[in-house]
Formats: C-alpha cells, sequence, structure tokens
C-alpha cells in the first residue's frame, strides 16, 4: 500500500486559495498570448496533463512546472523573490532579537596556579 501525503488531499485552505489563484493567473497569462496548452507544455518540456494541472492549482503539481510555465511567459523574476532573506520581516526580527542578546560577563582572570 502506498502512503499517501495529506498536502495532496487537503492542503491548508490560504494554500489551496494561492494554488488556484496563480493557477488562474498562469491561464490568463497563456490565453493573452494566444498559447495553447498544447503549445505550452511542448515549449517546457511536460505534458498536457501537467499544464492543465498547473492551471487547475493542483497542489500535487511540482514546483518545477509552475517555474517553467512563469519562465515560457517571462514571469520567472517574482518567483526567483520567493522567500527572500532580505524580505523575510519576521525571520530578520528573530534574528535580529538574538543577535542583541547581552553576552555574561565573564568571570574574569584570577591568579590563582
Amino acid at each position: 500500500m502506498v502512503a499517501r501525503n495529506n498536502l495532496f488531499a487537503a492542503p491548508p485552505y490560504p494554500v489551496e486559495q494561492a494554488l488556484i489563484k496563480v493557477g488562474n493567473n498562469l491561464r490568463q497569462a497563456r490565453i493573452r498570448r494566444k498559447q495553447t496548452i498544447e503549445e505550452v507544455a511542448e515549449r517546457i518540456g511536460t505534458g498536457v496533463r501537467a499544464v492543465r494541472d498547473a492551471e487547475r492549482g493542483k497542489p500535487s503539481t511540482t514546483v518545477a512546472v509552475y517555474a517553467a510555465l512563469l519562465w515560457s511567459f517571462n514571469l520567472l523574476s517574482p518567483f526567483e523573490e520567493l522567500a527572500d532573506p532580505l524580505m523575510d520581516q519576521e525571520g530578520l526580527a528573530l534574528a535580529f532579537a538574538k543577535e542583541n542578546r547581552r553576552a555574561r560577563k565573564g568571570a574574569g582572570l584570577d591568579n590563582d596556579f
């Protein structure tokens, strides 16, 4: 029996909605460029089903398919900025708080030999 990834079956609602939105955006980009699913699939080197799944926001679609579709529509640069450590306000705040802890004052050296 093959273990099933629960993330694919029931992703968190915000994740599901984000994937659907990205899929709709990709579909809109393809249509505006007057390209068929078949043409786009061939250009990125995948099958028609993978492109359809991405346009539907299917959670099991690999990130490589999404990235390749963005590349094919010349929209990859925003993708490259995802999770940029310099834009991670929470992570920066946590790192800053950790760095600013005061070091304990050492006991000092003694002359006992």
